[in-house]
């Protein structure tokens, strides 16, 4: 774990579930299993899962007993949710204003969501206004591989051979491009552990995933003095 030194979706933001689509699938389960030992949630404890669509990345909580609010501005992909898992307390919310009271939740996480925000560092400091004194916040987001060599390699593919492949075989190819752009233009690591801190979370760090293709940001809400 690499550590710092002493909302609203965009249009596009339909490229999200293009994030299963893109990578092998053993990838994306390690990554989510990543996100969920991060949390280091426990019974009792609540969570808000942040862009969670249709609430994949909320069961593995909620079947450990925790109270997860899986969270999404998409009402469409809330209500295939609620039908798959009526148990799960689906709410509707905009990453930058969040519909919660001042610190409601022990961990606040968003995987792959933070990237289509409009303002992601309005939504940061929403989250730390939602999140309880020493709680915790946990972002999985793409990142930068720190491989030089393997860095290059990923550019390429990123930016030629993915949306050359999306034109012939994906009917919304726009959506891979999005994608694609978004991914290039996301700030590395210790750029977004920067934006982090700045928007009021402490203890800011991050581990590289699979190359750092993904990285994992944790931070924590200072405690109440006295």
């Amino acid at each position: 774990m690499t550590s710092l030194p002493a909302g609203r979706p965009a249009p596009a933001a339909a490229a999200a579930p293009l994030v299963a689509r893109t990578v092998p699938l053993d990838q994306d389960r390690l990554w989510r299993r990543a996100v969920v030992a991060a949390c280091d949630a426990r019974p009792g404890q609540r969570v808000l899962d942040i862009a969670a669509g249709t609430g994949t990345s909320s069961e593995p909580f909620a079947d450990s007993g925790v109270d997860v609010v899986p969270a999404d501005f998409s009402l469409g992909m809330l209500r295939v949710g609620h039908r798959r898992r009526s148990d799960l307390g689906f709410t509707a919310a905009d990453a930058m204003r969040l519909p919660f009271a001042d610190d409601s939740f022990d961990v606040v996480t968003m995987s792959f969501g933070l990237r289509n925000v409009s303002d992601p560092d309005a939504a940061l400091r929403e989250f730390l206004r939602v999140t309880k004194p020493g709680g915790r916040l946990v972002v999985c987001e793409f990142s930068t591989p720190t491989n030089r060599a393997f860095r290059r390699v990923y550019s390429t593919y990123l930016m030629g051979s993915l949306p050359r492949i999306a034109r012939t075989v994906s009917s919304n190819p726009d959506s891979y491009v999005y994608l694609a752009e978004s991914i290039q233009a996301w700030p590395d690591q210790h750029g977004l552990a920067t934006r982090v801190a700045a928007a009021g979370w402490s203890g800011v760090e991050w581990r590289d995933l699979s190359g750092g293709v993904v990285a994992l940001h944790r931070a924590t809400k200072a405690p109440v003095e006295g």
